[in-house]
């Protein structure tokens, strides 16, 4: 007997528009296009609700995606057959696929085989306990869960399943959570993402083994072929790739754009792997991953395909899949007391597991119990690789409605408690007492000789010729003591997902306390900070990234130590400067104050060197005539005659030191105003480097501050240097003294508005 069944008539990609009668919700492009923009609003306006609890993103488009289904919005038919209709799933399914099969490239490309091969043992303990007893836990629940909710499953792939979505760790997720806790560069962070990886990959190995086993095939025999196949598959894989990929990285060469042919390439390649997985009966993602993981990391290829893929796939196909899940989780699913007994069994045993598993080793490792603790909870992180594996389960028919639902919530619990968790448990301390951190600043009484510590940090490739030559010229020849150097490289934290971007770069609104406490843990006596400009061919400055110049604020008033803005203009030129090659002429601009002493005895500590010449410029206001000048400041009082007198005590101890050297010069310059004081700048600025304190005091300096300030962190002096009217060719170091409390002044110009014009000229009065 026949039946009647009605099949929808598939969709038209676009309409003829609402003005020729068609609905646009009835085309596959309209309605997709409305679906991606309800994604994104959703998405973003819950990531932004949960950053006050430092939440990972993932966890407001897990929710989102749960919002928008039968747990929440779907329930209502009209929405439902309005914005996800049947027909259109398909659709929406295969381009959240897409998304997912080149973030999952991106994952695997994140994960380096040779820093797997090098992890320490105690890593590979705790990755092995952290898979190992909750995947036995996993196995253990299935039984009870097969007993009651998902009766009629098939033995072997759901106990895998349950085992891998028990057991496994989000690396991606995990990064993230780390950088927001700026744990990333810790011990407990390093360890934490090398026993991820570990994880990952074990993971992916016993996913695919899972898959293998849930095929539609009756006989055991073709899931040992699909084994078979997905083997042979990764063999040919692993050495034809690196091979392929080597030769590419080798014609990219750092600092240059990359070819487009090589990008395209790589994608096609990611494509065509995908497809043989699907068609061996594994899975698209596992091709793309296994490209990933192939592809060499060293080289400036590995960076563009981050570059270039990742925020069109993490920014608008990922969250796709979030929608796709969350359209396959019905919450109300959960009825009865047993299935949220489950829920919280489920739970309960994931977190058991994975804590206790971590913490036992982690303690016979000899590692503290609140750092073993803390591993724990960090490793309990799940999230989106989470829901991969159960998709796929969904999809396979071997997890029912109501198991993946009780899954998907156990995913965002355990994934949602990491953070306030590990922060409730762990509390880094500081590794340095202030008692053993005594050399904060360079200048001692009487330019008394002390360990010399500098933190230097640097942008880019353009800053390290600069950066190299003024290490030269700091280590000095006179002193026993050794120049100890530490640099870090500084890249801005965007809002992406990659963990292999994540681990050396640190986000904007922290990027300053990652500089300080590294500073504080080397315990160094100056942290040298590029300008936030770089100069261009023409002779001017132009901005390297806004962000930097936050940051730089930020570390000026907060720093544990002295700090230099270095303004590059080529010191010493292009590329590092031998020690026998090195000839440079160096000037200080003293005006007075603490910032001027620090600038004074960096230059002395320059000096020292055979190769440098120092010229010390001080400058004195004619008093015969300032009264009738426009610098109208009270010059009279105790604290003005105090400071006056401190000057006269340090250049007096700097002459009894230094004078005796045929490579120092001091030079004594008497102003009547703000005009001469310019003009004698522009005298003495034909120099390679030029030393000046940020706030110098004095009454001389009092009229400088009335000129234009486009950048006040940098003081009126270095204003000045730096001012395209200027016209110098040397580079500067404006310099600021450690205090434990900074001056009303000086953090007043800290927190000036960082919007200012370039139009304007200085007035000479």
């Amino acid at each position: 007997m026949a039946s009647n069944v009605t099949c929808p008539m598939p969709m038209k990609a676009t309409s003829e528009g609402v003005f020729q009668g068609n609905n646009p919700l009835d085309y596959a492009l309209p309605l997709v296009i409305l679906q991606i923009c309800l994604v994104l609003v959703l998405t973003r306006v819950l990531a932004y609700l949960l950053k006050p609890l430092r939440q990972p993103r993932v966890i407001a488009e897990i929710i989102g995606g749960i919002l928008l289904g039968p747990s929440a919005l779907a329930r209502n038919k009209q929405y439902r057959n309005a914005v996800f209709p049947k027909k259109s799933l398909p659709v929406l399914d295969t381009l959240a696929n897409l998304g997912l099969l080149f973030f999952l490239f991106l994952v695997g490309l994140e994960l380096d085989l040779m820093s797997l091969r090098r992890t320490r043992k105690k890593a590979l303990s705790i990755a092995a306990a952290g898979i190992s007893l909750p995947f036995l836990l996993g196995t253990a629940v299935s039984f009870v869960l097969r007993g009651t909710v998902a009766k009629g499953a098939s033995p072997a792939p759901f106990i895998v399943f349950m085992g891998v979505a028990m057991s496994i760790t989000a690396f991606p997720v995990l990064a993230r959570i780390l950088a927001e806790l700026k744990l990333l560069t810790t011990d407990i962070g390093k360890m934490a993402m090398s026993a991820a990886a570990v994880d990952d990959v074990t993971a992916w190995v016993l996913l695919a083994l899972a898959v293998a086993l849930s095929g539609s095939g009756q006989s055991p025999l073709v899931a040992l072929w699909v084994l078979l196949c997905g083997s042979a598959f990764i063999v040919i894989c692993s050495f034809v790739i690196p091979l392929i990929f080597k030769w590419m990285s080798k014609r990219c060469p750092e600092g240059e754009p990359v070819n487009e042919l090589y990008v395209c390439s790589t994608l096609g390649v990611v494509l065509a792997a995908a497809f043989v997985t699907d068609a061996i009966g594994i899975h698209a993602l596992f091709g793309a991953f296994v490209v990933g993981v192939l592809i060499p990391k060293e080289g400036a290829l590995a960076g563009a395909l981050v570059e270039k893929v990742e925020d069109l796939v993490s920014g608008l196909f990922l969250p796709l899949y979030f929608v796709s899940s969350g359209l396959k989780t019905d919450v109300a699913s959960i009825k009865e007391i047993q299935s949220w007994g489950l829920l919280v069994l489920v739970i309960c045993t994931a977190c058991i597991g994975k804590i206790t598993g971590i913490v036992g080793v982690s303690l016979l490792c000899k590692i503290p119990f609140s750092e073993a603790l803390a591993l724990g909870l960090l490793m309990n992180t799940k999230g989106l690789v989470e829901l991969i594996v159960l998709n796929i389960g969904k999809d396979r028919g071997v997890l029912n409605d109501q198991t993946f639902a009780i899954m998907v919530l156990m995913a965002l619990v355990t994934t949602f408690m990491t953070t306030p968790s590990v922060i409730a448990v762990y509390k880094p301390t500081k590794a340095i007492m202030k008692s053993e951190y005594k050399h904060r600043q360079i200048y001692r009484k009487g330019f008394a000789t002390s360990p010399f510590r500098m933190f230097f940090t640097f942008h880019g490739i353009r800053n390290l010729p600069t950066m190299t030559n003024l290490m030269e010229a700091s280590r000095g020849t006179g002193k026993k003591e050794t120049l100890t150097v530490h640099a870090m490289h500084l890249m801005e934290l965007t809002e992406r997902s990659s963990a292999i971007l994540m681990v050396h770069k640190a986000r904007q609104n922290g990027m300053h306390e990652d500089i300080c406490n590294g500073a504080e843990a080397k315990r160094a006596a100056m942290i040298i900070l590029p300008f936030h400009k770089h100069l261009r061919l023409d002779g001017h400055l132009e901005t390297t990234r806004p962000e930097y110049r936050h940051v730089n604020r930020k570390v000026l008033e907060h720093a544990p130590c002295s700090v230099s803005i270095l303004v590059d203009r080529g010191f010493g030129g292009n590329s590092h400067v031998s020690a026998s090659n090195v000839h440079s002429l160096v000037t200080v601009l003293f005006f007075g104050g603490n910032d001027d002493h620090e600038a004074l005895a960096y230059g002395a500590r320059m000096a020292e060197h055979p190769g440098i010449n120092l010229v010390v410029v001080r400058f004195l206001l004619d008093r015969d005539s300032h009264k009738s000048d426009s610098v109208s400041v009270e010059i009279d009082g105790p604290n003005s005659i105090e400071a006056t007198s401190l000057d006269d005590e340090v250049i007096g101890e700097f002459k009894d030191k230094f004078m005796k050297e045929s490579t120092i010069k001091y030079v004594e310059r008497v102003v009547k105003n703000s005009s001469e004081a310019i003009e004698a700048i522009r005298e003495h600025s034909k120099c390679n480097l030029i030393l000046v304190g940020r706030t110098p005091e004095g009454e001389l300096v009092a009229s400088l501050r009335k000129l234009r300030s486009e950048y006040p962190e940098m003081g009126p002096v270095g204003n000045l240097l730096i001012s395209p009217e200027f016209n110098s060719l040397a580079s500067v170091l404006v310099v600021q003294q450690y205090h434990s409390q900074l001056s009303m002044d000086s953090l007043a110009s800290l927190k000036e508005d960082e919007v200012t014009t370039d139009q304007g000229e200085y007035d000479s009065n």
